[in-house]
């Protein structure tokens, strides 16, 4: 139980939103549910939000168009729960700044997984901005209080998804980090979809940070196990 946590859920259907709510309440959680992508953005620039609960298919607005005006100056951990369930949906979803992305139907259970593990991002995060760690290996360099990469000494334009993957294989540089592992520190599962969308990004953070993609000097791939950072 947390009474800590405080979650937005933006939801229009009222049964799913009645269940969401009723399930935080009884976990520990401070709970607010909205129906529309207006009330959400209120409901954020009225108070402190911990996490958000994030319906795409709202009345007023696409649930993308609102993750991308929320992430321009909120970074609270977005779980997306919306019935949408392509590939492509999930790529622009994660790829605009949502953290994680469930389907609909969803069982309780598996909402308070993903939950939980936004929970422990939240204090990762908070010990890096304590710690103010950095990261070099070659010419890379990962400013983890900042939240900025350079290559170069020069900044990294990446993706919200892009640079977790970068932070996650540098905290376990050196080490072949699988399938399997990756996506259950990203979004909380390793569903064969999530490891089809890895490899999209993947390849995106590699031609960013590659000067041949095709001979790899940062990331090796190890066919049909995973990823690892080499040490430079």
């Amino acid at each position: 139980m947390n009474t800590k946590n405080r979650i937005l859920v933006i939801e229009d259907d009222k049964q799913i939103r009645k269940l969401m709510m009723t399930s935080l309440k009884s976990n520990g959680y401070e709970v607010e549910c909205v129906s529309t992508g207006e009330a959400g953005i209120l409901a954020l620039t009225g108070q402190k939000t911990d996490i958000i609960l994030l319906d795409l298919g709202l009345p007023d607005m696409d649930g993308v168009a609102l993750i991308k005006e929320v992430r321009q100056w909120c970074q609270a951990p977005i779980i997306v729960v919306s019935a949408r369930g392509e590939d492509a949906d999930k790529i622009a979803a994660l790829d605009s700044g949502a953290d994680d992305y469930l389907t609909k139907p969803f069982s309780l259970d598996e909402l308070m997984a993903r939950i939980r593990v936004a929970q422990r991002r939240i204090i990762n995060a908070e010990s890096a901005d304590e710690t103010g760690m950095e990261f070099t290996n070659g010419n890379l360099l990962i400013d983890y209080a900042a939240g900025v990469a350079y290559l170069d000494n020069k900044e990294l334009s990446l993706t919200p998804m892009e640079y977790k993957l970068l932070c996650l294989l540098s905290k376990n540089v050196g080490k072949v980090l699988t399938y399997t592992f990756i996506t259950g520190q990203i979004w909380g599962n390793s569903l064969d979809s999530d490891v089809a969308t890895l490899r999209v990004f993947m390849a995106s953070l590699r031609k960013k940070i590659e000067k041949d993609t095709a001979h790899p000097e940062y990331i090796q791939t190890h066919i049909g196990t995973g990823y690892r950072m080499l040490k430079l």
